[in-house]
């Protein structure tokens, strides 16, 4: 087994003929941004082709995420999957990247000998060097966190629809005791501000128009002006919103701690920036938020919610809890349930606790049992998808100003976008001849029915 450990990959020379790619790709936006990075570096270097079937492909890339509980195992038994592929066609290179593989490294490659290479969010940009060195035998591990950022040594994006994702920092310093991305990401690294906006502005020119800032922390993001002076995610929102083209911003993922008042500001006077915000809460206790080291209260939280609905009236807001944290009694969890309802959140993502390897929270005593959380789970869940519903219906008869993405996938002669709120929008196609003219286009539509997991409309 070898390891690679160099900090700026020379470019391997684009192959004649195309090399046929598979990613799957497991976790957040953070990946699928990743993932679409990889393309783009092997479309460069080899001249590759994007596959659906992994029976079809040269090269199988396995992009990992390590935040909920049996990652690894998930991971293995995708790699299993893989194994006879790899048996017929021993030619056939098999990656390993995202956030298991940092935190595991060489030990995939003991476990799964047929892996060629393994390598962490911060080495992607050498995956064509890696799969080069794989050619000479024996497998390839980096999963190092290299000084220069790995933005420096990637092709300019590809955009693939008229929504892109665009990576403004990698890592985390906040060190949340239930959370493994400091360990597998690294610390905060801000990606310069001409970088971004340059990237902002290739994708505008290739026809997107809604653009979401990524990053672990993203609204600690900070640059500096060409004047030197500094200058705040809300001050990017700002400059991103005047690139030609551009017509709608959101940012993923927040934390209330970074959360200031240029933020809450930007939502009062940048029409861009979309009325939904994702804003992490993880509990609505106050003794659980001190056990996870989240540096608010729910008072804090609620004051900041409070700013934000004054600035932006009728803002849709998201969030993540995390049920069952070491310790957490049924007082903790109705004063989750309490702020859940006070707040009225729409649409968001809830978890059982899953103890991550080498997190402080790993190490805690737990007394709940797993069936009284997985009760709490439900009925937190039950409340959410309540929410969401009302939310839903409470949008019908209104006229509602979308993104066209494309196709429905449940009729070609129905088109879908997506709204201010973050809500799919079915609605069907007056004329097929328009529809290349609306795809990548805003459209005004009234919804006329509220379904589960999207709306119904037609064009206004």
């Amino acid at each position: 087994m070898q390891s690679l450990n160099t900090t700026a990959p020379s470019r391997p020379t684009a192959s004649p003929s195309p090399a046929r790619v598979h990613i799957k790709t497991h976790g957040c936006q953070m990946n699928e941004y990743d993932s679409a990075r990889m393309l783009d570096l092997l479309r460069e270097t080899r001249n590759a082709e994007l596959v659906d079937s992994p029976e079809q492909a040269d090269i199988l890339v396995l992009n990992t995420c390590s935040i909920r509980e049996k990652a690894q195992e998930k991971i293995f038994h995708q790699l299993g999957r893989w194994r006879p592929l790899k048996a017929a066609r021993p030619e056939m290179k098999i990656a390993v990247g995202g956030c298991v593989a940092s935190q595991e490294g060489a030990a995939i490659c003991q476990r799964a000998p047929f892996v060629d290479v393994v390598f962490g969010p911060q080495t992607l940009h050498k995956l064509p060097e890696l799969l080069d060195a794989a050619e000479n035998g024996g497998a390839i591990v980096d999963v190092s966190f290299p000084e220069i950022e790995k933005f420096d040594h990637l092709p300019q994006p590809t955009a693939s629809s008229c929504q892109a994702w665009l990576t403004v920092m990698e890592g985390c310093s906040k060190y949340c005791s239930f959370c493994v991305v400091p360990y597998t990401r690294g610390a905060e690294v801000n990606r310069p501000f001409d970088d971004v906006l340059a990237e902002a502005a290739h994708l505008a020119g290739q026809g997107v128009r809604e653009i979401n800032l990524l990053g672990q922390n993203v609204n600690a993001w900070r640059g500096l002006s060409h004047a030197g002076e500094s200058i705040d995610l809300a001050m990017l929102i700002r400059y991103v919103a005047s690139i030609d083209g551009i017509e709608r911003i959101r940012f993923t993922t927040s934390h209330p701690s970074e959360f200031n008042d240029n933020l809450v500001a930007v939502y009062r006077d940048t029409p861009e920036l979309a009325g939904h915000l994702h804003l992490p809460v993880q509990s609505g206790s106050d003794r659980v938020l001190a056990a996870m080291q989240r540096g608010y209260t729910a008072l804090e939280y609620k004051s900041l919610v409070r700013r934000i609905v004054a600035a932006r009236p009728g803002i849709s807001l998201s969030s993540d809890f995390i049920v069952g944290y070491p310790g957490e009694t049924q007082s903790d969890f109705e004063d989750t349930m309490n702020l859940v309802m006070e707040i009225g959140f729409d649409t968001s993502f809830s978890f059982l606790f899953s103890p991550r390897p080498g997190t402080p929270a790993a190490q805690l005593r737990d007394p709940t049992p797993e069936r009284e959380k997985k009760h709490r789970l439900a009925i937190l869940q039950a409340q959410l998808t309540s929410q969401a519903r009302a939310i839903s219906e409470s949008m019908l008869g209104s006229q509602c100003r979308i993104l066209v993405t494309g196709e429905s996938r449940k009729s070609s002669s129905d088109l879908q976008g997506r709204s201010e709120n973050n809500r799919v929008v079915n609605f069907p196609l007056d004329s097929p001849s328009r529809k290349d003219e609306l795809i990548g286009s805003f459209v005004t539509v009234e919804i006329t029915d509220a379904l589960p997991n999207s709306l119904l409309g037609r064009l206004a």
